[in-house]
């Protein structure tokens, strides 16, 4: 069984960063409680670049636990915290090989549905403190995805998280990300 194991929000800031000002909200941190969620986002968050993140269709960024132990391991680090990689949610369960464009979860009040991977960005390497952290998430296939918010409602870490729709086509979030950006497309699946 899925479940949400954090909520993670937070607010746009100037970070300093090879000697410029980068505006970024890659920075979430958990919340305890019932967090509202709402078309464009989740109450107390916000993006900073609003071309590469955010919208109806980037509402809010899944990313998994199972990821988060695969990165310890890669990266011999010990000292990751719920938010780390920019997530709105962090998850038990619904790994990108499996979970599938269209899926459609209930989370609390919620009801979601999957758009797309993440669309990897400079901003996590910084937020990680390495630099190679958003090519690492494509070559490694450990993306995470987004969802758009169908029913807005409130959600909180320990809730169960229900697939109610198998998306049309059940295109996996991996699948769709090596199309996106990796070489070697099968033609049948473009």
């Amino acid at each position: 069984m899925a479940r949400l194991l954090s909520v993670n929000v937070g607010l746009p800031r100037d970070i300093a960063w090879q000697g410029k000002t980068v505006h970024t909200a890659v920075w979430k941190e958990p919340v305890a409680g019932r967090r509202m969620v709402r078309r464009l986002n989740i109450d107390g968050d916000g993006q900073g670049d609003l071309a590469g993140h955010g919208g109806e269709h980037r509402a809010v960024f899944v990313y998994q636990i199972e990821s988060y132990h695969y990165w310890q391991s890669q990266l011999g680090r010990t000292d990751f915290k719920y938010g780390e990689f920019g997530e709105n949610l962090t998850i038990d369960g619904l790994a990108d090989d499996e979970v599938c464009i269209g899926d459609r979860y209930r989370i609390g009040a919620a009801l979601f549905e999957v758009t797309q991977p993440r669309v990897t960005c400079y901003r996590v390497g910084i937020r990680m403190n390495e630099p190679r952290m958003a090519a690492l998430l494509v070559a490694h296939d450990r993306p995470g995805f987004y969802f758009r918010v169908l029913d807005e409602g409130e959600v909180e870490a320990g809730d169960e998280i229900v697939r109610v729709v198998r998306g049309q086509g059940e295109m996996t979030v991996a699948e769709v990300n090596a199309l996106l950006y990796k070489p070697g497309h099968p033609a049948d699946r473009l």
